[in-house]
């Protein structure tokens, strides 16, 4: 399994927004947590293989935190930074297209289509990154994804393929990334390309 933690408070919920930093902090947490002989965790981390991710907001949360030497794999999802900070909804990091060039792991994109608000941004993300092997897959549903399905709907079921792949080394799992032609742009309505893999 993954242990996973989420640092913000549903929508809706509260009007305080989580700062990028908390993902870091989350991290600390689990490596400490991993060491301490009195918590439930300890030694049953595997803290060498550690992923950030986030959707929307929390995309670019994830972009902002991403050059963490500890992490090994991102997740960015209907998100992409936008190319003029400070144009998009008050709270958003301020984060620019440079920040792009600190990822220095596997990184996987999933946007809505053409119809998500971030389409643009993030494949504009995926044309300039190509110094990693980067993922980027395409379902138009739009901004939403496909988390309010039941398990969180063909999102969550690429996600959780590639944190199999990439934080388990499960090759098959893999197999919806790697190859001539991906699983993925095998599976209805979803278009993909990628970058710096194989």
């Amino acid at each position: 399994g993954f242990l996973v933690i989420a640092i913000g408070t549903m929508p809706k919920q509260t009007d305080v927004r989580s700062k990028s930093h908390k993902l870091l902090d989350a991290i600390d947490w689990v490596i400490a947590q991993n060491a301490d002989p009195n918590s439930p965790y300890f030694q049953k981390l595997d803290i060498q293989k550690i992923a950030v991710s986030g959707m929307s907001c929390g995309g670019l949360q994830t972009v902002e935190v991403a050059g963490d030497p500890r992490i090994t794999t991102v997740g960015v999802f209907n998100s992409g930074v936008l190319g003029n900070p400070g144009g998009g909804m008050p709270g958003m990091p301020q984060v620019t297209k440079a920040k792009l060039n600190e990822i220095k792991v596997p990184t996987l994109y999933l946007l809505g289509g053409k119809s998500d608000i971030a389409y643009g941004n993030g494949m504009d993300d995926f044309t300039r990154i190509n110094h990693v092997p980067v993922f980027v897959g395409n379902l138009d549903v739009g901004h939403g994804g496909t988390y309010g399905q039941p398990y969180g709907g063909e999102f969550a079921r690429v996600a959780t393929a590639w944190y199999k792949w990439q934080l388990k080394g499960d090759q098959e799992a893999g197999k919806l990334f790697s190859g001539k032609t991906p699983g993925l742009a095998k599976s209805e309505g979803w278009v993909v390309e990628k970058k710096n893999m194989d």
